[in-house]
């Protein structure tokens, strides 16, 4: 916890505790950390005498921070107009069922992290998903799934080869 409050208070430091500087102290945090943890923005809010709803203010705003661990891996799925007519609510709702959890969130195994974004700017193709950086066109429920069933299986064999 020590060295935790440590990398805050370098944080904060470096922007001479300025309020005006919260968004980049935040990227910092979130930089440090992958998220930005409860207890660091507790610290925060205290160190910098601001309440803590602002600073959840500022976190829930910005799309570019999260208040939960990220995944292994990245699914983003669009759910624009012409992917969603094309199909991608239903299979939004099957990567929701089939690995509990849903849009924004990360999966209990911290494997997945899914995204619903209105538009990926692929329509031609459509629907579309990006797992990982690799698009994915014209996916349907049962491929989608496959996909992401895939990457589970690869975490799973190189946990069991790892474990020898």
């Amino acid at each position: 916890m020590a060295q935790e409050n440590n990398i805050l208070e370098q944080i904060v430091d470096r922007y001479d505790g300025e309020v005006g500087m919260l968004i980049p102290m935040m990227q910092d945090i979130q930089a440090e950390y992958g998220y930005l943890p409860p207890d660091q923005l507790h610290a925060m809010a205290k160190r910098l005498e601001l309440p803590l709803s602002r600073l959840y203010a500022v976190a829930t705003f910005y799309s570019s921070f999260r208040l939960a661990p990220k995944g292994a891996h990245d699914v983003t799925l669009c759910v624009g107009t012409v992917c969603y007519l094309k199909g991608s609510g239903a299979i939004s709702e099957a990567i929701c069922r089939e690995f509990r959890v849903e849009p924004g969130g990360t999966t209990p195994d911290r494997l997945f992290t899914f995204q619903a974004v209105n538009c990926l700017g692929a329509c031609a193709v459509a629907p579309v998903m990006i797992v990982d950086g690799k698009y994915y066109d014209g996916v349907t429920t049962a491929s989608a799934l496959e996909v992401i069933s895939g990457l589970a299986k690869d975490e799973a064999t190189v946990q069991n080869e790892g474990e020898r």
